[in-house]
C-alpha cells in the first residue's frame, strides 16, 4: 500500500535540530506497569499467537513508547509534553472511561471513593434479616462516568491491574478522538495516527519516518513501527526469526480480504491431510473411535535381572479420572505387561505417583525383591579424554526411524487416548484411556513401514530433514543421552509421516508459521501431564516450554486432529499499510537508511537461538516457499553475536558502527538490554564510544514477572538507552570530566524530582519518577558527559573501546560511571533522614536503609534489591534479605537477624546493625539498661554517635509503622531511651 499522503501544511525539517522527548522526560514508571501489564498477558499478547517458542519479544506497549518518545519534540513545557505521550498511549486519566473493562469492586469504591461517588454506586438492602451493601444496578455509560474519577485516584499500578490493554480497545476510539488537542499542541493537522507519525516525521526528517531493526527476534519493534505509521526495514541473522516478523508484518498485519485467504487455505490443507490420514486407517479403531493421543515410553533392560522394564516417572495417567498405569511381570518374556485402570482409589493414585524411576534410577519391585540402577550408569557415562561425556550409547543412521533392537533405550507405546466414535464431530469430545492392543501395534507397524518406504524421496525434497544435528551447548543433549544424531530422530514416526504430508502440500509463506507451531507440539519432547489440563484434564505439552531440548522418558504424540487443530494459527488483525521488508544477515550487513534504528541485541545470558532454532530450520531449508527463498536457512552459529567477552564487544561495535553509517545526522538509535552486571554500563560505553554514538538517556522498565520455572535471581529489567551521532572531536582529562560528571548528575536528579514535586502539587498521587529512574538518570548523565568525548587523558577512547582486557582490569570510564552512581547515591536521600547522616552511612547501611524506606510503597519487587545492590556496591546482599521472592521480596527484620549479621562485610560492624540488635533485644523484653550496655560495647565512640544512632532508630520506627508494628514500636523505645540517657 502507498505511504498515508500528508493533509498538512506541516514545515519538512521543521523540528530537525529539536530535541526528542525521550531525550528530556519518559514516564518510564507508567510505561513500565503498562508493559508489565502486556507480559503477564501470556497467550494473550499479540505475537506470541505466532509462536510461543519465541520467548525474547520485547513488549508492543514499550516499542511504541520509544517510537513516540523519540519523534515528539520536547517543547520545553514538559507537564505539557508528558499530557500529550500519555494521550497518544492511551495512559491519559481521560482515557479511563474507554479502558474500564470489568467495573471497581465494592472494596476499591470503598478504598478509593468520594463519600457523594460511594452513595451513587453503592446501595444498601436488607437481605435475610441483616443490612447488606452491594452495587447498584446502573447503565453501563452512568456507572462507567462516576467510576473514572475513582480510577483516577488509584495508584497507577491498581487502575491498570483491571483496565483493557491499550490495543484491545482500538487506536480510533483511544487515541484518534484526542487528535485535535495533540494538533494544537505539535501544529499538526493529522486525522489519524498514521499521518501524524508522518507528519512528525516529515518535520524532522523530511519523509516518513523510516524505523529499522538489525535483530528483530520476534518482530515487536518491526511490527510496532509499521503499526504506527513508519516505513520498516527488519533483518536477523536467525531465519527463524526473519520469519516470525515477516509473519507479524504479513499475517498478523494483513488485511481482511487477504486474512480470509490464509484461513480459507488452512482449512483446505487440514482437510486434504486429514482424508488421506483417515485413508491409510492408522488412527481409527474397529469401533470408530479415533485416537486423541499416543502415551509412549523407554523401556531398558535391567542389568541385574535382564528383564526389560518401562521407564516411567509416574504410573499415574490422568488425577481427574484416577487412571493410572499397571505393570504385571511376564516371566516367560522377561518384561512387564501393562494394563490401563480408571477410577481407582485414592491410596492406589497416590501409590501410582511413584513410577520405575526415582531419583536419576530405573527402580522397580520384582518377586519382592528391589533392584535400582541408575540412568548414567545404563548408559555407560564417562568421562571422555577431551573432558566431554561420553557413553555407549549407539548414535543413530540418517536412516533410522525408531531404535534398533540391540539399542539399549528402546520405545513402547503403553497407552492410548480415544476420542469415542459418537463424539467426533461434537464440539465438546468424550475420550478414554486404554493400553494398546495387538490391532493398535498393527497400526504402528504400519505407520513404521509407510514413512520407511517414503523415507528417501522425503528426505531427499526437504519433506521430512535430513541433517545432522551439530553440537553444540543446547544441542548436545539429545545425541548425549539417546543418540540421536539427525533432526528428524526426535520424531516419532507417526509425527513424521503427518508432518511430511504437511509439507509435502504446503505451498504458501504463511503456512510456514502454521508448521512451525505444529514442530512445537509434535516429537519425543512434549510433555505428559496428568493434571494441568482444563478442568484436571490431561495435558500434552510443548517442546520449547524453556529455551532447551529436554528429552524425555515418556512422551505424548498427539493425534492428527489434535495437531491440525492446534497447530492452526489464529493471531489478532492489525491491518498494516507501510512498506515493509524482512531479510536475513547480520547486524554487520545494514544496507538500509533509517532515521531510527531500534535494537534488542544479544547480551551475555541472551537465550542461544542459534542453536535451538536449528529444530525449526532443519525442517524448512530445502524449497522454502516465496519470499522466504531469499533467506540463508542456516543457524550461522559462527556469526552469532554472544558471549560477554572481547569479540562479543568488537562484534558489537562492529554492528553498532553499520547503523551509525547508515542514519543521518538528526538520526537517533534506541537500544533495550537487560542488565545483569555491575560492568554492563562500562562494556555499554565502550561500544557505543567505538560505534561514534553519544549518549543522551537512559531509562529502566521493570519488566518481571513470577513464575514458579524461574526462581531467585532472574528477575530482570530493561534499560532504554537513547544515542545520538557523537559530533565534533572533544578532548578532555579525567579529572574535568569527574567534575563535570558530577554537575551533570546532580543537575539531572534535582529536575527530575522538581518535576515529581511539580506534579504532585497539581494533584498526583504518585511519583512520576521513582528511584530506579533517578538511578538511570545518574548512569545517562554521567555516559552522557564521557561519550561526548573522543579523547580521555589523551587516549583515543574508540580505539580504547576494541583494546583487550585483562580480567578484573580497572579503567578510566569504570571509574568515572562508578564515581557519577555515588552522586546519583549522595542525591537520593530516604525521605525522613538528615542529609549529613546519610553521608556518613557505609553502603551496606545504606542499601539497608533505602530498602527500608522502599517496603513502605509497593514497589517490593527483587530487581529494586537488585539495582541498589549494585549501586551501594553491596556485593551479597542476600545476607540482610529476608525474602527473595520475584515480586515479595524484604528486608530481614530485627527478629530475624537475631545475634546474627555482625560478620556481613560492611554492614556486620556499622551502627545500624547495632541499633537493629538492640531493637531485637528489646522485642525481647531485655531491660533497657542492659540494651544501652549492650549499645555501649558495640559502638566504638558511642558517645560522639549517639544522636546518629537515636536518628536511626526514629527513622526505623517511622518507616515500619505499617510494615512491622512491634518492631517499630521497639525502635521508638530505643529511641527514647538513647535521648533520655543519663551520662556522665
Amino acid at each position: 500500500m502507498d505511504a498515508v499522503t500528508p493533509t498538512s501544511t506541516v514545515v519538512p525539517f521543521a523540528l530537525k535540530d529539536t530535541d526528542s522527548l525521550i531525550e528530556r522526560v519518559w514516564p518510564a514508571q507508567k510505561i513500565s506497569v503498562e508493559t508489565q501489564k502486556e507480559r503477564k498477558s501470556g497467550q494473550g499478547q499479540t505475537l506470541t499467537a505466532l509462536g510461543s517458542y519465541w520467548k525474547g519479544r520485547k513488549p508492543l506497549f514499550l516499542v511504541e513508547a520509544c517510537i513516540w518518545g523519540a519523534l515528539l519534540p520536547a517543547t520545553g513545557s514538559d507537564e505539557a509534553d508528558l499530557e500529550i505521550l500519555d494521550l497518544l498511549l492511551g495512559m491519559s486519566d481521560d482515557q479511563i472511561v474507554e479502558r474500564i473493562k470489568s467495573g471497581l469492586s465494592l472494596e476499591d469504591i470503598k478504598k478509593y471513593a468520594s463519600k457523594e461517588e460511594y452513595e451513587e454506586l453503592v446501595e444498601t438492602v436488607e437481605e435475610a434479616g441483616s443490612r447488606k451493601e452491594r452495587l447498584r444496578s446502573l447503565r453501563r455509560e452512568e456507572k462507567n462516568r462516576i467510576s473514572a474519577a475513582i480510577y483516577a485516584r488509584m495508584p497507577y499500578s491498581a487502575r491498570v491491574a483491571i483496565m483493557s490493554r491499550p490495543e484491545e480497545v482500538g487506536i480510533h476510539d483511544l487515541i484518534e478522538s484526542r487528535l485535535p488537542r495533540v494538533n494544537r499542541h505539535l501544529g499538526t493537522t493529522a486525522k489519524t495516527v498514521p499521518e501524524l507519525i508522518e507528519q512528525l516525521g516529515v518535520m524532522r526528517f523530511g519523509h516518513a519516518p523510516k524505523v529499522a531493526d538489525t535483530f528483530c527476534g520476534g518482530g515487536s519493534i518491526p511490527f510496532s513501527a509499521a503499526r504506527l505509521g513508519c516505513d520498516v526495514y527488519a533483518s536477523d541473522l536467525n531465519p527463524i526469526a526473519s520469519m516470525l516478523t515477516w509473519g507479524a508484518l504479513n499475517v498478523v498485519g494483513a488485511d481482511s480480504t487477504r486474512r480470509k485467504a490464509i484461513e480459507k487455505a488452512q482449512e483446505l490443507l487440514a482437510d486434504e491431510v486429514d482424508n488421506e490420514i483417515t485413508a491409510l486407517s492408522i488412527e481409527h479403531d474397529a469401533d470408530g473411535n479415533r485416537a486423541k493421543a499416543y502415551l509412549y515410553c523407554l523401556e531398558a533392560r535391567c542389568p541385574q535381572t535382564g528383564w526389560l522394564v518401562p521407564l516411567l516417572p509416574s504410573l499415574i495417567i490422568s488425577k481427574k479420572r484416577k487412571t493410572i498405569v499397571r505393570l504385571a511381570p511376564n516371566f516367560r518374556k522377561k518384561c512387564f505387561d501393562i494394563s490401563i485402570e480408571e477410577d481407582v482409589s485414592p491410596a492406589d493414585l497416590k501409590d501410582a505417583e511413584i513410577g520405575t524411576v526415582q531419583d536419576g534410577s530405573l527402580t522397580y519391585m520384582l518377586d519382592g525383591e528391589r533392584y535400582s540402577t541408575s540412568i548414567k550408569t545404563l548408559r555407560g557415562d564417562r568421562r571422555g579424554p577431551d573432558g566431554t561425556t561420553a557413553n555407549g550409547l549407539r548414535l543413530w543412521s540418517k536412516t533410522d526411524i525408531c531404535p534398533s533392537p540391540d539399542d539399549l533405550f528402546q520405545e513402547r507405546l503403553y497407552c492410548i487416548q480415544w476420542i469415542t466414535a459418537d463424539s467426533l464431530k461434537k464440539g465438546r469430545q468424550e475420550t478414554f484411556f486404554a493400553a494398546p492392543t495387538k490391532q493398535d501395534l498393527r497400526r504402528e507397524e504400519k505407520v513404521i513401514e509407510i514413512v520407511r518406504q517414503r523415507l528417501p524421496e522425503w528426505q531427499s525434497k526437504g519433506f521430512i530433514p535430513d541433517s545432522v544435528i551439530e553440537r553444540g551447548e543446547k544441542t548436545d543433549e539429545p545425541i548425549r543421552t539417546r543418540g540421536w544424531s539427525h533432526w528428524h530422530h526426535l520424531f516419532p514416526p507417526r509425527h513424521l509421516l503427518l508432518l511430511g504430508l504437511i509439507r509435502e502440500k504446503m505451498s504458501s509463506a504463511e503456512m510456514c508459521l502454521d508448521f512451525c507451531q505444529m514442530l512445537n507440539i509434535t516429537s519425543k519432547m512434549c510433555r505428559i501431564n496428568s493434571s494441568e489440563g482444563q478442568g484436571g484434564a490431561v495435558k500434552y505439552g510443548e517442546v520449547f516450554y524453556n529455551q532447551a531440548l529436554n528429552t524425555l522418558l515418556n512422551y505424548a504424540a498427539r493425534g492428527s486432529l489434535s495437531v491440525l487443530k492446534s497447530g492452526r494459527l489464529h493471531p489478532p488483525t492489525f491491518s498494516i499499510g507501510r512498506n515493509c521488508a524482512v531479510a536475513t544477515h547480520d547486524a554487520k550487513g545494514i544496507g538500509y537508511a533509517a532515521d531510527l534504528f531500534i535494537t534488542d541485541p544479544p547480551y551475555a545470558d541472551a537465550v542461544n537461538y542459534a542453536e535451538i532454532t536449528e529444530y525449526f530450520i532443519a525442517w524448512l531449508r530445502k524449497n522454502p516457499p516465496a519470499p522466504f527463498r531469499d533467506f540463508v536457512w542456516d543457524s550461522r552459529r559462527a556469526l552469532a553475536i554472544q558471549g560477554d567477552g572481547e569479540e562479543f564487544r568488537r562484534n558489537m561495535v562492529e554492528a553498532y558502527g553499520a547503523m551509525t553509517r547508515h542514519m543521518p545526522d538528526n538520526g537517533m538509535q534506541i537500544v533495550m538490554f537487560t542488565h545483569q552486571s555491575g560492568s554492563v554500563w562500562a562494556d555499554m560505553a565502550q561500544i557505543f564510544w567505538g560505534a561514534g554514538l553519544h549518549v543522551k538517556a537512559a531509562w529502566y522498565i521493570a519488566t518481571e514477572t513470577t513464575s514458579e520455572l524461574k526462581k531467585g535471581g532472574y528477575v530482570q529489567g530493561t534499560v532504554i538507552l537513547v544515542l545520538r551521532k557523537r559530533s565534533g572531536g572533544e578532548a578532555g582529562y579525567k579529572d574535568e570530566i569527574v567534575q563535570e560528571v558530577r554537575a551533570e548528575v546532580a543537575d539531572q536528579i534535582d529536575t527530575m524530582m522538581g518535576l515529581n514535586q511539580r506534579l504532585k502539587g497539581n494533584g498526583r498521587a504518585e511519583n512520576l519518577f521513582e528511584d530506579a529512574d533517578l538511578q538511570m538518570a545518574g548512569y545517562a548523565a554521567a555516559l552522557r558527559v564521557l561519550t561526548r568525548y573522543e579523547k580521555i587523558d589523551g587516549t583515543d577512547m574508540t580505539k580504547e573501546a576494541l583494546r583487550p582486557r585483562r580480567s578484573g582490569e580497572n579503567n578510566v570510564v569504570g571509574e568515572i560511571i562508578d564515581f557519577a552512581v555515588q552522586v546519583a547515591n549522595e542525591h537520593m536521600v530516604p525521605e525522613g533522614m538528615a542529609p549529613k547522616l546519610w553521608g556518613g552511612l557505609s553502603g551496606g547501611e545504606r542499601f539497608y536503609l533505602k530498602m527500608m524506606d522502599i517496603e513502605t510503597t509497593s514497589l517490593r519487587k527483587l530487581d529494586n534489591y537488585q539495582n541498589f545492590a549494585k549501586a551501594f556496591r553491596v556485593s551479597d546482599y542476600g545476607a540482610v534479605m529476608g525474602s527473595m521472592e520475584p515480586n515479595k521480596a524484604s528486608l530481614k527484620a530485627a527478629k530475624e537477624f537475631k545475634k546474627s549479621g555482625f560478620e556481613i562485610p560492611e554492614f556486620g560492624p556499622s551502627a545500624t546493625r547495632a541499633v537493629l540488635y538492640a531493637i531485637y533485644e528489646l522485642e525481647n523484653e531485655v531491660e533497657g539498661d542492659e540494651v544501652l550496655s549492650h549499645l555501649r560495647d558495640m559502638v566504638q565512640s558511642y558517645h560522639s554517635k549517639r544522636d546518629d544512632l537515636a536518628a536511626i532508630a526514629e527513622y526505623i520506627a517511622r518507616k515500619r509503622e505499617k510494615v512491622d508494628e512491634t518492631e517499630s514500636r521497639a525502635a521508638r523505645i530505643l529511641h527514647g531511651l538513647i535521648r533520655n540517657e543519663r551520662l556522665g
